[in-house]
C-alpha cells in the first residue's frame, strides 16, 4: 500500500492538484469565464491611451487569436512576438477556434507546470536527492502567477528542465531540441543553453558545443524574420516603459532610491530575499566551486542566472511581480546546484521560494 501511495502521490501530482484547485477558484469568482485569466486591458486591446493597462498575458492571447494581425494590440510587437511558442501552441490546441483559446492557454500552463515538475523530480532522483524538493520548482510563486495571468514562463522553463534531464540521461540531441523550443518560449532561457555550451567548451567537447549552438539557430532566424516584418528585433529589456539593462551590478535596483526612498525600501523587502540575496549567494557559491575546479553544467547555470539578476533594469526591479518571473531561472539553477552538491542547507533554503506565493494575494493574481 505504501509503495502504491509513493507512485500515486508525487510532487507532480500535488502540483497538478493545487493548480486545478487554484484555477477552479479563479473561475468560480469570475462566473466560469476563462478570459479572467487574460487580464485584458483596454489601453492596447481598444487603443485607448487612458484605458486600463492589463498584464502581459493579454499579448499572448492576442497573438494566439490572430497570429498575423495582433501587432496593433501589442505594446512592443517584436518583443512580444519573439515568445511565440506559448500562443502558437494554444492556437494549435484550440484548432484555431477563438472561443477555445482562453481555455487552451490555461490547459497548456497546467500541463507545462506538471511537465517541468516531473523533469525536476527525475533530475533530483538522478542526483540521489529527495524528489520532494521538486515542489520548490512546481509551487514557486512565478509558476502560479504565470498560471493566473496566462504567461509564457511555465512552458519555456519546462523545456529547459526537459533539456537538462535529456542531457543527464545522455540523450543529447533531445536536449538540443528542447533548448531550441525553450528559447522560442522565452528568450531568457538562452542563459541555460549558454551555460551548457560553456561547459562543453571547458571539457573540449567541441562537437557538442557546435551541436548545442544549433539550438539557437531557430531563435536567431526568427529574430531576423521579426526584423523584416515588424522593423525591429525582439530582444530587449522589456515592454512599454522598459528602461535599459544596467551596466553596473544592482544599479537598476539602487536607482529606485533616487526616485523614492520609501518605495525603494518597500520593494527591497520583497526583491531582496527573493532575488538579490539569492543571486549574490549564487554568484559566491558558483565562483567558489569553479575555484575548486569542480565543474558541472549546474555550476555554470547558477553563475549565469545569478549574473543576469544583478544587471536587470530598473523597470524590472521596481515591479516585484516582474522579479518573481525573472527569478524563475535562478530558482531552478540554485535548486539543481544544491542537489548536485547534495547540500541540505541549500536545498532547505530553496524551500523558502514557495512562500513567494504571498505576492499573489495582492498582486495581479488577486
Amino acid at each position: 500500500m505504501n509503495l502504491l501511495n509513493q507512485k500515486l502521490i508525487t510532487p507532480t501530482v500535488i502540483v497538478v492538484l493545487i493548480s486545478l484547485i487554484y484555477v477552479a477558484g479563479i473561475l468560480l469568482v469570475n462566473n466560469g469565464d476563462p478570459k479572467a485569466f487574460i487580464l485584458l486591458g483596454t489601453r492596447f486591446s481598444e487603443s485607448a491611451p487612458k484605458g486600463s493597462e492589463g498584464y502581459d498575458g493579454q499579448f499572448a492571447y492576442q497573438i494566439a487569436l490572430n497570429p498575423s494581425g495582433a501587432a496593433p494590440y501589442i505594446d512592443v510587437p517584436a518583443y512580444r512576438y519573439q515568445r511565440i511558442l506559448y500562443p502558437l501552441t494554444a492556437r494549435l490546441l484550440a484548432f484555431g477556434q477563438s472561443g477555445l483559446i482562453p481555455w487552451t492557454l490555461i490547459v497548456i500552463n497546467i500541463g507545462a507546470m506538471a511537465l517541468g515538475t516531473w523533469a525536476t523530480e527525475q533530475l533530483l532522483l538522478h542526483l540521489r536527492v529527495s524528489r520532494w524538493y521538486a515542489l520548490v520548482y512546481g509551487l514557486y510563486g512565478g509558476q502560479l502567477l504565470s498560471l493566473r495571468a496566462d504567461l509564457n514562463e511555465p512552458l519555456a522553463h519546462a523545456f529547459v528542465q526537459l533539456a537538462m534531464l535529456a542531457w543527464a540521461r545522455e540523450r543529447r540531441w533531445w536536449a538540443v531540441g528542447a533548448f531550441a523550443l525553450a528559447a522560442l518560449g522565452k528568450e531568457t532561457t538562452l542563459v541555460f543553453l549558454a551555460a551548457y555550451m560553456l561547459y562543453t567548451l571547458s571539457q573540449r567537447m567541441w562537437g557538442w558545443t557546435f551541436r548545442l549552438g544549433l539550438a539557437a539557430i531557430p531563435f536567431v532566424i526568427y529574430q531576423f524574420f521579426l526584423w523584416g516584418w515588424l522593423g525591429s528585433f525582439g530582444v530587449g529589456s522589456g515592454g512599454a516603459g522598459a528602461t535599459p539593462f544596467s551596466p553596473v551590478p544592482l544599479a537598476g535596483w539602487l536607482a529606485i532610491a533616487g526616485v523614492s526612498v520609501g518605495a525603494f525600501l518597500i520593494i527591497s523587502l520583497v526583491v531582496g530575499p527573493m532575488s538579490i540575496l539569492p543571486s549574490i549567494a549564487g554568484l559566491w557559491l558558483s565562483l567558489r566551486t569553479l575555484w575548486w575546479r569542480q565543474l558541472h553544467p549546474f555550476v555554470l547555470c547558477l553563475l549565469l542566472n545569478s549574473v543576469v539578476v544583478l544587471f536587470l533594469p530598473t523597470s524590472t526591479f521596481r515591479e516585484p511581480v516582474a522579479m518573481l518571473r525573472l527569478t524563475m531561472g535562478l530558482m531552478a539553477a540554485m535548486l539543481l546546484f544544491g542537489a548536485w552538491r547534495r547540500s541540505r542547507r541549500i536545498l532547505n533554503y530553496s524551500v523558502f521560494w514557495i512562500f513567494t506565493n504571498v505576492l499573489l494575494i495582492n498582486g495581479v493574481a488577486g
